[in-house]
């Protein structure tokens, strides 16, 4: 389920409820049951899911009513918080708005190049919006996450979606997965290093400790030759043949000499 359409997604024990894809339903929180739609049908799954929230049942006229006018007073404090902060001439950016309608307390999101001084906008802002106002700096990965965006790869961003928490990502991934090292290539929306860097870098690692490097003299089906590429992907490597200089893709398996011992003892199954 998503609180916004094409939001963040989240998972939902559906309880005793059989919700359908776009349905309202209440979702637990904090500050008492709010409303999201569902976006994945409820499903069996082997897996151990335990500890999810429990769904709360449909969202009723009244659950709707009070999230539309959550959304108006949000919109409103976004445009009460830009005007102020032009007022104030402060280099900040509103991102995001939070409210709790129970306790009356809207929290603003925003980023700035450094650390800004605030007490007059938060005087302001709360004798504007008549509630309690809490404002909070956040950094360009949880900017690119609330204001979400398209990839690169033209999908929705991941941390808008899908990704919960932000694990490290370094130069050293892209290098291993061969990729260019510049920023406008290796760069997400939020202007760090793309996060999805981290998915295949595993499969990088594995194939780089078995696999020949560069340079290696190996014998090929087709004949010796040196290696001068890897295929990760394909699980292969790129040959150049000794003889005649021509250039072959072959598995990794057939230029590997552990393998290739094992077979040699054993003999090659596939060919059983």
């Amino acid at each position: 389920m998503s609180f916004t359409r094409y939001g963040r997604l989240y998972y939902l024990d559906p309880g005793e409820h059989s919700p359908k894809v776009g349905d309202k339903v209440l979702v637990p929180t904090d500050s008492g049951p709010e409303v999201a739609e569902c976006v994945w049908a409820p499903q069996y799954t082997s897996e151990d899911v335990d500890g999810l929230p429990l769904c709360a049942g449909l969202a009723g006229e009244e659950h709707l009513a009070r999230d539309e006018t959550n959304k108006r007073r949000r919109a409103e404090a976004r445009s009460v918080s830009k005007r102020l902060i032009k007022r104030h001439t402060l280099p900040m950016k509103v991102v995001g708005i939070d409210y709790l309608d129970e306790d009356n307390i809207y929290t603003v999101y925003f980023s700035a190049p450094h650390r800004v001084d605030f007490r007059a906008l938060v005087r302001d802002l709360a004798r504007n919006l008549r509630a309690r106002v809490e404002l909070r700096q956040i950094g360009p990965r949880d900017e690119a996450r609330l204001q979400g965006g398209i990839g690169p790869c033209g999908r929705d961003l991941c941390c808008a979606t899908f990704l919960k928490d932000f694990e490290p990502v370094s130069v050293r991934m892209a290098k291993d997965q061969d990729l260019p090292v510049n920023p406008l290539r290796i760069a997400g929306a939020c202007g760090r290093l793309m996060c999805c860097l981290k998915y295949e870098h595993p499969l990088y690692q594995e194939f780089r400790a078995s696999a020949p490097r560069a340079g290696a003299n190996v014998e090929t089906p087709q004949g010796p030759g040196v290696v001068v590429g890897h295929n990760v992907p394909s699980d292969s490597v790129v040959v150049r043949l000794n003889d005649g200089g021509r250039r072959c893709a072959c598995s990794k398996a057939s230029v590997c000499a552990p393998r290739k011992a094992y077979d040699s003892t054993y003999g090659d199954p596939s060919e059983a």
